[in-house]
């Protein structure tokens, strides 16, 4: 018996999901032992990211956004509203490993939040579509009554509100925590940042998602894909603006936790990709998750290739 209606893929391999817990928990080693080797401030913005992670997704599975997780290990709450620890992990080291990236360009905060928002967004493209077919997490078109849309349905069963979620979620966490730093007088005040960033985060997400999504769709009609694209081509264009105002040179340094976290994500779900046997469900989607993947990979390859510290002329504000 298939895990859901409509989804013609049977349960994913037995060691996927241990696998996939493992190493994200992996991952937050790496993370951790990176944000302690450089202070009780960047912990604070590790362990911020991860119960900001934790919350929304739990806020979203017992307010029936639309989709339910599979069973991991470690799994919070009572089922069926009940999410994996590791996703927790998950958003915390996509979040932190984005911004050890992008820090060493010195953006204003504004571009350097949309940066961190892109990055993360090119990781997403190569995870949620074969996650989804592997059943860590489900989509329930059937129960919104598109049934025959479930691998089809916005972006290859994926829908277009989950990638503006995300964009917004990782854009609103790192702009405010970086705001905020810059008006910490002290350590401890650094330490308690990212809980007034979780606050101010989720408060500004609600905003985004419920009524703003909703006025702008009765009164102009504009749908999840619209808004979607003008988000993108907004954070784009802050990014774009942040390093337009280049004024000085910076020697910088990109920690291994700066890419062997997108790199993971990249390699290990477009190996999923061929040995779950999506890759031949659509010739689109598999040429896309190929060109994102090397995409992702090439915007790190600079990091890969350099032994020494790379000088970038970037502006320091």
């Amino acid at each position: 018996m298939l895990p859901f209606a409509n989804m013609p893929y049977g349960s994913a391999p037995g060691y996927c999901f241990p696998l996939t817990e493992i190493c994200m928990y992996l991952l937050l080693l790496l993370c951790g032992w990176h944000a302690i080797k450089r202070g009780t401030p960047q912990v604070a913005w590790l362990l911020g990211a991860l119960c900001f992670g934790l919350l929304l997704e739990y806020v979203n599975v017992a307010t029936n956004s639309g989709y339910v997780y599979g069973q991991f290990w470690l799994m919070l709450g009572k089922a069926p509203h009940n999410i994996p620890f590791c996703i927790g992990c998950g958003w915390a080291v996509i979040i932190y490993s984005s911004r050890l990236f992008t820090d060493n360009f010195a953006l204003p905060v504004w571009a350097a939040a949309a940066l961190d928002s892109l990055l993360a967004l090119n990781i997403d493209g190569s995870m949620d579509v074969v996650a989804y077919r592997l059943h860590m997490w489900h989509w329930d078109w059937a129960g919104r009554g598109y049934a025959s849309e479930t691998l089809t349905g916005q972006w290859f069963g994926v829908p277009y509100a989950n990638f503006y979620g995300w964009l917004l979620v990782v854009f609103f966490y790192s702009f405010f925590g970086r705001l905020l730093e810059k008006v910490a007088l002290t350590r401890i005040w650094r330490a308690v940042l990212p809980l007034l960033s979780i606050i101010l985060s989720q408060a500004a997400l609600w905003v985004f998602l419920f009524p703003l999504a909703d006025l702008l769709k009765q009164v102009f009609g504009i749908s999840s894909i619209q808004r979607l694209i003008a988000l993108l081509i907004i954070l784009m264009l802050l990014a774009a603006a942040g390093f337009a105002k280049k004024n000085k040179r910076i020697a910088c340094y990109f920690p291994p936790a700066a890419w062997i976290v997108p790199l993971w994500f990249h390699v290990y779900f477009l190996t999923w990709l061929f040995l779950g046997g999506f890759s031949g469900e659509s010739s689109g989607m598999t040429i896309f998750s190929l060109l994102n993947a090397m995409a992702g990979i090439f915007i790190h390859l600079p990091v890969l290739i350099k032994k020494r510290p790379v000088t970038i002329l970037v502006e320091t504000c």
